[in-house]
């Protein structure tokens, strides 16, 4: 059986997801997030993800819980590969935590592998007992210099 070529950008011959067939991860302990050499170093741009349909378990009823989460960043001298962020953020499926813990451990740990010069998460959650819970995180102070658009998710009312 013949394997896709290896990507070739500058600093993907290190990865180990991209390019390859791989296990969605049991848990978000065991993801591996990986990350690549900023492509503009010295630039300052904002990197957006999106995950509409974000997914965790509540911890105690273990019953679904679901979020449209937004994560935007500053690079400095890495970005986040983005098939090991999908399958960071699906290994949450399984997951059971409190929606405040999932949101900020997301944000916390690309703030641990990127160092990016600034972050922000919103992690709008869909409504819990008939009220939704929403978690707001970021680093520091938004820079001025660059242009940060807002993130734009309804309230809820249907959110969608």
């Amino acid at each position: 059986m013949s394997h896709p070529p290896r990507p070739t950008a500058p600093g993907t011959d290190a990865l180990s997801q991209l390019g390859r067939q791989t296990i969605q991860p049991e848990s978000p302990d065991k993801a591996e997030l990986e990350r690549v050499p900023a492509p503009h170093k010295g630039r300052r741009y904002v990197v957006r993800f999106t995950a509409p349909e974000f997914t965790s378990l509540c911890p105690v009823t273990g019953q679904p819980d679901f979020a449209h989460i937004v994560i935007d960043y500053i690079p400095r001298d890495w970005i986040v590969e983005s098939k090991s962020l999908k399958l960071y953020l699906t290994s949450f499926r399984n997951h059971g935590a409190f929606h405040e813990d999932c949101s900020v451990t997301i944000a916390t740990r690309l703030v641990e592998l990127l160092d990016p010069e600034w972050l922000r998460i919103g992690a709008y959650w869909y409504p819990r007992g008939g009220m939704p819970i929403d978690v707001f995180w970021q680093t520091g102070p938004a820079p001025t210099e660059v242009w940060i658009p807002p993130q734009d998710v309804p309230g809820y009312r249907g959110r969608g």
